[in-house]
């Protein structure tokens, strides 16, 4: 497994375990990071924070979207890993430029397939892969993470 994969996974865990205990995901972040650091683990790779921060700058304007364009699910009615995989996702495809947005959409994909229903990889695809379509057509806020590397 990549460096990068790594990190989305950690930044998912991150941004379930805020979602599901209703924290910030800084707040979340912050206390994994102390963890590690006491059980003499090694430091979290930077894009961790990267990936946590572009979800937390942008997820009013990512559940927005994927709440447009999810095909008659809400957020609240997708399985909680696969909103976090999904904000993730959009994060990725929509704002950063640290990777190319097919290798997001597969990223996603994959940890749709790993961590949650059968349906929830078709679904990751569909719906990330609609929103690298509307992409050019979006009106973006750049936000601060926009540029963070």
């Amino acid at each position: 497994m990549s460096a990068r994969s790594k990190a989305r996974k950690r930044a998912l865990d991150v941004l379930f375990e805020a979602d599901a205990k209703g924290l910030p995901p800084m707040e979340v972040l912050a206390a994994t990071e102390d963890r590690r650091r006491e059980d003499g683990q090694a430091e979290m790779n930077p894009y961790v924070t990267v990936l946590v921060m572009g979800v937390r700058d942008h997820q009013g304007e990512i559940d927005d979207l994927l709440g447009s364009y999810s095909m008659g699910w809400t957020l609240d009615r997708m399985p909680a890993v696969d909103r976090a995989i999904l904000r993730l996702g959009a994060f990725e495809i929509l704002w950063s430029t640290e990777v190319p947005e097919a290798v997001a959409i597969s990223e996603a994909v994959t940890l749709a397939t790993e961590l949650s229903t059968d349906d929830s990889p078709s679904f990751v695809n569909g719906l990330l892969g609609r929103l690298l379509e509307l992409k050019p057509r979006l009106v973006l806020d750049p936000g601060p993470a926009a540029t963070t590397a």
